[in-house]
């Protein structure tokens, strides 16, 4: 085995009245990584996220289902930012969220339509920051931060916890040093000379990314945005189907501590084994998740036979809802070109069925929900 090499992950710089904190560029890792205990680690990982990939391309329809994936992982990363919104929320329509949960809502909307943005744009253009610019673009995009340079890489210091900069928890790098440590980490993502495995490089360049906070806000989201984007441009996934946000917030203190630790002890290694458990575990949920959406839906197909007359159309709906699991009996008749009064039909049948469950107890303007569908996703495999 090689020798480890020595990680150093900055230094304290002196500004005004403050420190802040200069990372050393990432190209400069080295073999940091190459540990017995990392070695295995990666091994599982690397198996598990190949047998995940698999998978994916196996499922029919597996673009269905992705739909999901992208909001939970909206959910679980914008939650690790503090914002409340339940994944069952996230797939309403706005009118049907309470006015004070709007803003919540919508930071969840836009992280999923950035990650459709950028996953797009992957098919016909490489992972960049002027990618990542544009996709800040979006994520903030009349929310709360659009008052913060969305789109942009900062241009004034900000920092980490404290009510003011002098008793700050964290101080990122000065405005100044960003473009050149993001040159950098745009070049070590591209850069396939060294032999570092793909795996340990976007767990080292999360940390950069999170380390250099190039954006006045939504840094986290973007930087766990980072990691499914690397994935797919690299190739180690098809499709976007590892979504470790769910992991992350789940541990969110150990997350917090893991990156901290890099930054004030060097332990860069126990940052990559965090990352690594995070991977294997998500891996393992994420082709659980398939299996489940599987074993449903051909219960879910045994059940419409039972219609009747009504069993062609009940497949057509069964088949939308696992892109937009919750339905009024309007959305029905739309997506099915039937009357108001088949849609209400159809609607009660699949609740007599057992396969949707009506969630306000109004007579009028119902919803109806897929719960066992929903409930994959949020209930998950640990």
């Amino acid at each position: 085995m090689e020798k480890v090499a020595t990680f150093t992950a900055g230094t304290y710089v002196q500004e005004y009245q403050y420190k802040s904190f200069l990372p050393n560029n990432i190209r400069e890792a080295g073999n940091v990584w190459h540990t017995f205990d990392l070695d295995l680690l990666l091994e599982d990982a690397a198996r598990l996220l190949g047998e995940l990939n698999a998978y994916s391309t196996l499922v029919p329809d597996v673009d269905f289902f992705i739909r999901m994936h992208t909001f939970k992982e909206a959910t679980a990363s914008s939650a690790i930012e503090g914002t409340r919104t339940e994944f069952g929320e996230a797939l309403l329509e706005e009118d049907e969220i309470e006015p004070e949960k709007r803003d919540d809502w919508l930071e969840v909307q836009n992280y999923t339509k950035a990650m459709n943005y950028a996953l797009g744009s992957l098919e016909k253009l490489p992972l960049t920051m002027r990618l990542l610019n544009e996709t800040h673009r979006i994520l903030m995009a009349g929310a709360r931060g659009e008052n913060r340079f969305p789109g942009e890489v900062r241009r004034s210091q900000n920092w980490i916890g404290g009510a003011t900069i002098t008793d700050a928890y964290f101080v990122p790098p000065s405005s100044e040093r960003v473009p050149e440590l993001l040159s950098d980490l745009e070049k070590f993502w591209h850069d396939d000379s060294p032999s570092i495995p793909h795996l340990i490089k976007i767990g080292l360049s999360h940390y950069q990314f999170e380390t250099i906070h190039p954006y006045l806000d939504g840094n986290g989201r973007i930087g766990r945005l980072l990691i499914s984007l690397y994935l797919v441009d690299k190739g180690l996934l098809k499709k976007p189907v590892l979504y470790i946000s769910d992991f992350f917030e789940r541990n969110r203190s150990n997350y917090y501590d893991a990156l901290t630790m890099v930054r004030t002890q060097n332990e860069i290694q126990h940052w990559l084994k965090f990352f690594l458990v995070g991977v294997k575990q998500t891996a393992t949920n994420s082709k659980g998740t398939f299996e489940s959406i599987i074993s449903l839906r051909a219960k879910a197909e045994r059940l419409a036979l039972q219609l009747g007359k009504r069993a062609r159309k009940a497949t057509q709906l069964i088949n939308h809802l696992y892109s937009k699991p919750i339905m009024t009996p309007r959305n029905i008749a739309k997506v099915l070109n039937v009357t108001p009064q088949s849609a209400n039909s159809l609607a009660r049948a699949f609740e007599e069925l057992g396969i949707f469950r009506e969630m306000t107890g109004y007579k009028r303007n119902r919803l109806y929900i897929f719960q066992e569908y929903v409930d994959i996703f949020t209930s998950g495999i640990r």
